[in-house]
């Protein structure tokens, strides 16, 4: 006797959904593993740093808001307007980041580098995931 694997079809908000999660982690540990660069944690005590100013991190805190909120949006806005924001933002978001990448290739953030290639494929995923959404057939 021979045995298939289930397999559900997943809808594409919970994809662009998972995506965004993903997308969020590499973030986090991306800004986690940064605090162990050498002289990281005296510039942040010392007000040493990229974010020395009340607007810098109100604008690093707008950025980095949209994609967490992007996991919730992706799941309840109007289907076409999810569309659309999911293409936006990730075609944002992967510029950004790859930009943000390619600016921090020093040897101590290699790691920051390789996140920045996940975040971007990720990102790049979603836009193709949202251009390429299923359509229904109507009789």
């Amino acid at each position: 006797m021979t045995s298939k694997l289930e397999d559900y079809k997943v809808n594409i908000r919970i994809k662009l959904s998972a995506i965004w999660t993903a997308i969020m982690f590499c973030y986090i540990y991306g800004d986690y593993f940064e605090l162990y660069v050498p002289k990281k944690v005296e510039g942040l005590l010392s007000g040493q740093n990229m974010l020395d100013s009340p607007m810098k991190l109100l604008l690093a805190t707008f950025i980095l808001a949209i994609p967490a909120l992007m996991i919730f949006l992706s799941l309840v806005l109007s289907t076409k307007f999810t569309k659309w924001l999911n293409i936006a933002v990730g075609v944002f978001f992967t510029l950004f980041t790859a930009l943000v990448g390619i600016s921090s290739l020093t040897e101590w953030r290699a790691f920051y580098v390789l996140l920045a290639v996940i975040e971007s494929i990720l990102t790049a995923t979603v836009v193709v995931m949202a251009w390429t959404w299923p359509k229904v057939k109507i009789a």
